[in-house]
């Protein structure tokens, strides 16, 4: 690959964002990554659900993918790592047994969103390829605990039950986050 290749394959119509920006979409990352999952948990429990639907929309993910494709990985990183702690420490879900590997695949979430926000791929490419990447992450910290823990759980079905399980989610994100992508970025390279 020459370098006018790898140039090309580049976005030079994404303006940098400052520090405050950066800060301020973290923040409002954290805080919709906390705040869905709970509005879907009342959805849920007035439906007679459950926690089925938060289950189902993973809506943990959304602005945690998004707030990396638009402010770049270490914004999605940390948003990622630090969204279901929050979440924990101001309403005790995710389960303290889940919570790291929330922590981890989040963040993965985060980091290769961000990594793709400045390539020039179509947002929903890129939306599927940090899902991915997320999962693949997840699978190898589940496969770390169950060495390092001897836990009984089996990976293979764990990670095709919680896939099918959160289709709907997955099905959401591909919808929502290419459209918000588009409107934020053209948002912002209108300035």
């Amino acid at each position: 690959m020459t370098s006018t290749t790898a140039v090309s394959l580049r976005r030079t119509d994404l303006p940098r964002l400052s520090v405050s920006v950066k800060a301020a979409a973290t923040v409002l990352a954290i805080v919709a990554a906390v705040a869905l999952p709970q509005l879907f948990h009342v959805i849920g429990a007035v439906s007679g659900r459950g926690t089925a639907l938060g289950v189902a929309f993973l809506p943990m993910h959304l602005p945690i993918i998004f707030v990396g494709l638009i402010a770049g990985p270490a914004v999605g990183a940390i948003a990622g790592a630090a969204a279901p702690l929050a979440s924990f420490l101001l309403s005790g879900m995710p389960m303290l047994a889940v919570l790291p590997f929330m922590m981890i695949e989040l963040c993965a979430y985060g980091l290769v969103a961000g990594l793709l926000r400045e390539i020039k791929l179509p947002s929903l490419v890129k939306v599927v390829i940090a899902q991915l990447a997320g999962r693949v992450v997840l699978t190898v910290a589940t496969a770390v605990a169950v060495f390092a823990f001897g836990s009984g759980n089996s990976i293979a079905a764990t990670w095709t039950s919680d896939l099918a399980a959160g289709l709907p989610g997955l099905a959401l994100q591909w919808a929502l986050i290419p459209l918000a992508v588009y409107w934020i970025e053209s948002l912002i390279t209108k300035r």
